[in-house]
């Protein structure tokens, strides 16, 4: 089998006596897309930094294209692209400018530099406003245009670290829109993000980070498949709700939660638990059930269930 294109193994950091990074393993196979999701501090941001030789690991080794991050980092950052959360473009210039500005950076001769900036423009929407000055951008225009100035180089690997952050829901799928595009044509990418539902609509295989290192990997059928599928109930009497979650409690072995004023919501055991039964039991106890049906997990619940944490997912 071939080398995966990013490979990180026992990667370990400290910054005084906090250790960002435990031991973080980490797989991501060519043409694909990563997406690590964690809690805030859970070591994710430290990963890309080492990935992206922003920094050193304290222990362990990294490769990318099959060249150590630490011994071969020139060759490394020949091969990679990186947006992180906050633009970083220039407001005072153009879009056309910031895109020569940074070809320059990266060291293409002066014609080149022009063309290449042109190609990225027309390809992602751009050139209406390539001669506008940044300040005038819409967010989700501000983030596409950082996003392109880290394709100068055509990388085999791009570093997307919370690339949606603050946008609207059409600027996001725009920027989905573009990042598939990317992966179509041979771009592997690493995505950080808290939007769970953005992992869940891009994301190949999805490696879930908690105190510095991966405490589950697959793909997000194979994590939700994990917890199980979920029994929701709505109930037409929100007075009836501690009777229905001890008939629902009886049936499953599993302590429904309350998901609203007049909703349960229950995970259900491996057996072959029928909505007729529950219904049946619901009425045998006199609670009537606006609604019942089953669906299976978000994102969002497995992402809880493995971190064990009581935060607000995005």
């Amino acid at each position: 089998m071939p080398e995966p294109i990013v490979l990180a193994e026992g990667l370990r950091k400290s910054f005084g006596d906090t250790h960002a990074l435990r031991g973080l393993d980490l797989t991501i196979p060519k043409g694909t897309i990563c997406g690590v999701l964690g809690p805030n501090g859970a070591g994710k941001t430290t990963a890309v930094r080492i990935l992206a030789t922003l920094s050193d690991p304290d222990a362990g080794h990294a490769r990318i294209a099959g060249y150590d991050v630490v011994r071969d980092a020139g060759q490394v950052r020949a091969r990679i692209g990186l947006a992180g959360q906050y633009a970083a473009v220039d407001d005072k210039l153009t879009g056309r400018a910031n895109l020569r500005m940074f070809a320059r950076l990266s060291h293409l001769p002066r014609r080149q530099a022009h063309r290449r900036a042109d190609e990225l423009l027309e390809r992602f929407g751009l050139t209406d406003a390539a001669d506008r000055q940044v300040a005038g951008y819409s967010g989700g225009m501000r983030r596409r245009l950082d996003l392109i100035t880290s394709l100068i180089l055509r990388p085999q690997v791009l570093f997307l670290d919370e690339p949606t952050t603050g946008l609207d829901p059409r600027s996001r799928g725009e920027i989905w829109d573009n990042i598939r595009e990317l992966v179509t044509d041979g771009t592997t990418v690493l995505l950080t993000t808290q939007y769970l539902d953005e992992a869940d609509h891009l994301a190949d295989d999805i490696a879930v980070v908690d105190h510095g290192h991966v405490i589950a990997t697959g793909t997000p059928d194979q994590l939700k498949a994990t917890i199980g599928d979920r029994l929701d109930v709505v109930l037409q009497d929100p007075d009836a709700l501690n009777q229905a979650a001890t008939v629902l409690k009886a049936l499953t072995t599993t302590e429904p939660t309350t998901t609203g004023a007049d909703r349960l919501s229950v995970a259900l055991p491996g057996g072959s638990l029928k909505l007729a039964d529950v219904v049946r039991e619901l009425d045998r106890a006199e609670v009537a059930a606006a609604d019942v049906r089953l669906r299976r997990p978000t994102l969002d619940e497995v992402f809880l269930r493995l971190t064990d944490r009581k935060q607000t997912v995005r």
